[in-house]
């Protein structure tokens, strides 16, 4: 494992681009738990270490990320406002997003 290995994987919805010993901020994963469990991504698109890139075709067979989760939250809350001038129209909706904090602790 080099110091610039990295991988790129797919939860949620979306790519992440992580490293070991990086924490990263993902959107909530379907399921309970708690902070300090163990999660592995086996969705992974890209493995980088250092000389030689594999790119999967979606995803690498028998790559995986393994991660902790270090903090569960829902992060700052976004105003959403509706509002239109000269009708007495206004609509104002909040909304807070759960996150999950994951330190990635290995990539195979």
């Amino acid at each position: 494992m080099s110091k610039d290995e990295f991988a790129v994987i797919f939860t949620g919805g979306k790519q992440y681009k992580v490293a070991v010993g990086e924490v990263v901020s993902i959107e909530k994963i379907k399921g309970e738990y708690i902070k300090g469990d163990k999660l592995s991504f086996d969705k992974v698109l890209l493995v980088d270490n250092g000389k030689d890139t594999t790119i999967g075709m979606p995803f690498i067979e028998g790559a995986k990320v393994d991660a902790e989760i270090v903090e569960i939250g829902r992060a700052r809350k976004v105003m959403v406002i509706k509002y239109k001038q000269k009708s007495r129209y206004l609509k104002r909706n909040g909304h807070r997003q759960p996150f999950f904090k994951v330190k990635i602790t290995s990539i195979k």
